[in-house]
């Protein structure tokens, strides 16, 4: 479907440049109840260009993670939108800190960000209905039929008729043997030999082929037709028999290749986007944060009980390969450390109850991010005897493994921390953990650090 990457693209362009208008609308209309005038000063003219700098950043390269554009539901669209000004609002305060913008009046700021809210979310509403209107007016629409009337066919035709493909129209399907007590059979428009003469009273502009490729007479024809009478010619291979999710497929010169599993991180330049960020981040924690940190918390450990101020594991990282894993000591001294902590354990220190809810106890495993045992943002690394039994009966445990570890993941933003005593709880934390690793992206990685910032602020229940 990469015709309709244009149209994506088209769209967020030409709402970026809105978004832009709006900011500057915002800022103007924030600025005249603040001081009562329209005119910017010199400082809020530069805070404008920051302002809107980081919203295009946020709004333009996380179209995964907050896909904001007309062709979604209005709800999710309004959904996204809240977590693009969430991270927006993140970004923009820390560059508030590092280029000593505070003297930017807080009133003002909240007029602009409630006045930017308002304008983007009703625009965002408004391009959406637009989007619908004209996805369905005649002007627009791509017409298309489908050869073959079996599941692979209804699945194509299901798939190009969702919201995701505006301004398609679906003419019927084509089989010289359709299946009679198929829910579809009244969308079969003839057979085979009827296809031609239909494309040219009905100006249909794309075939989808989706039968076994073994007529090569057939398949030749209808090249021919097609070019002849300037229609798109499209097959689409069935591999449902041998592959029973979504696949990418993609060329090495001429040979094409299926990948049976979407992995981000397969890719040499995303694997050292994400090193470079884990090296920068590790090192600003370590040189900034953990000098201030280390005695206090230190001081508090060595007050409460006896024992070392680290605590040193062994866990398994990438491909099961074993590592130390460093933390602060949380529990008394024991000789049960292959024993996960559970709710009132206890083991755990009064200091240690503050540090795990706080996540401040993991603050050590930035020096395992800098040795590159670890990474910032992955599946958290489990108990080796953790990985022994669930490794068993859990079919997708081992495939959170092909990825580093983090220091925070998808998982434990989403509520799936703390205890796993039954089964389904370790199902829920290996299904998002492989959620991640399928659908990774920069700006993913950013919203689970923000989410884990605002959750040590916030304290979470599940944390002990």
């Amino acid at each position: 479907m990469n015709k309709y990457q244009h149209y994506y693209s088209f769209n967020r362009i030409v709402q970026l440049i809105l978004d832009v208008a709006l900011i500057a609308l915002a800022f103007k209309l924030s600025n005249l109840f603040r001081y009562g005038t329209v005119e910017l000063d010199h400082q809020y003219s530069i805070f404008f260009v920051l302002f809107a700098l980081v919203w295009w950043i946020v709004s333009g390269f996380s179209n995964f993670v907050f896909r904001i554009d007309g062709v979604l539901p209005v709800s999710k669209n309004l959904s996204k939108l809240l977590n693009a000004f969430l991270l927006h609002a993140f970004i923009l305060a820390s560059c508030i800190v590092i280029f000593n913008l505070e003297e930017i009046s807080r009133l003002l700021l909240l007029y602009t960000y409630i006045s930017t809210a308002m304008l983007i979310g009703l625009s965002r509403i408004l391009f959406s209905h637009l989007s619908r209107y004209f996805s369905k007016s005649d002007m627009v629409y791509s017409r298309y039929v489908v050869i073959g009337s079996g599941q692979s066919a209804v699945n194509l035709y299901k798939t190009l008729s969702n919201e995701d493909n505006p301004g398609t129209k679906f003419m019927g399907f084509f089989d010289d043997e359709p299946d009679a007590n198929s829910p579809h059979i009244g969308q079969v428009k003839g057979s085979i030999e009827d296809l031609q003469e239909y494309c040219l009273q009905h100006s249909i502009d794309e075939i989808y082929y989706a039968k076994p490729l073994n007529d090569k007479d057939q398949i030749d024809m209808l090249t021919n037709f097609c070019d002849d009478n300037f229609v798109y010619f499209r097959i689409v291979p069935d591999f449902s028999a041998i592959v029973q999710k979504d696949v990418n497929m993609y060329f090495y010169h001429n040979i094409p290749m299926i990948s049976v599993r979407k992995e981000p991180l397969e890719q040499v330049t995303n694997r050292f986007v994400k090193r470079v960020f884990d090296i920068v981040f590790s090192l600003a924690v370590i040189l900034l944060v953990f000098p201030i940190v280390l005695p206090i918390i230190a001081l508090a450990i060595r007050l409460e009980s006896k024992g070392p101020i680290f605590f040193k594991q062994l866990r398994p990282g990438k491909k099961n390969r074993l590592f130390v894993c460093y933390k602060f000591r949380t529990m008394r001294v024991n000789n049960l450390t292959e024993v996960q902590a559970t709710k009132n354990d206890p083991r755990i220190t009064r200091v240690g109850s503050f540090l795990r809810k706080t996540n401040l106890d993991e603050f050590p495993q930035f020096f395992n991010v800098l040795l590159g045992d670890m990474s910032v943002v992955g599946p958290r690394p489990n108990l080796v005897s953790q990985l022994d039994h669930y490794s068993k009966v859990i079919t997708k445990y081992k495939m959170r493994h092909f990825v580093t570890p983090g220091i925070t993941g998808y998982a434990q933003v989403s509520g799936y921390r703390g205890e796993t005593k039954e089964v389904h709880l370790m199902e829920k934390r290996v299904e998002y953990d492989v959620k991640y690793m399928e659908n990774w992206s920069f700006m993913m990685d950013m919203k689970i650090i923000f989410l884990t910032v605002w959750n040590m602020i916030k304290g979470e229940k599940n944390a002990y």
